[in-house]
């Protein structure tokens, strides 16, 4: 078992794509409390908000795959696509189920001031604008980028 600690600790690869992430979502934190006045815990762990840290993450799995591999290399290339198809999904899907949450919470408060409907409540942070993309992107190579220096 400590061998297994041990190559994973030495595995730059993985501890700097963990770096992105854990980096975007400090940013996360400390952007909603800029913008809100207030400190919002569930930001730590929660998706959507600025930066992407999904997009952080995949971005940096690929730009250290190609810094450590070589970005001629097959694991590059999929790496690429992974984070490719994570960004799509984070600005085009759930930024859609996004806005259609917030759509059915109005209808659903208009319905139950009328008294037809239980109080529900859906998550309507779940994607990303292009600039949230933007901002994880850049923050993931950066971050690639200064483990590979």
């Amino acid at each position: 078992m400590s061998e297994f600690i041990t190559s994973l600790k030495q595995n730059n690869i993985l501890i700097s794509a963990f770096s992105a992430w854990m980096s975007a979502q400090i940013l996360k934190v400390l952007f909603s409390f800029i913008k809100h006045r207030e400190f919002n815990a569930e930001r730590l762990i929660g998706a959507g908000g600025m930066p992407s840290s999904h997009t952080a993450l995949v971005v940096c799995l690929a730009s250290s795959v190609g810094f450590q591999e070589g970005f001629d290399s097959s694991l590059f290339a999929i790496s690429v696509i992974l984070a490719a198809i994570v960004m799509y999904d984070a600005a085009g899907v759930r930024n859609a189920a996004g806005k259609q949450a917030k759509v059915i919470n109005r209808l659903v408060h208009q319905m139950r001031v009328q008294h037809t409907l239980p109080d529900i409540k859906l998550k309507e942070l779940l994607g990303h604008t292009p600039l949230e993309v933007l901002a994880g992107a850049l923050l993931g190579f950066f971050v690639a980028y200064a483990f590979y220096l």
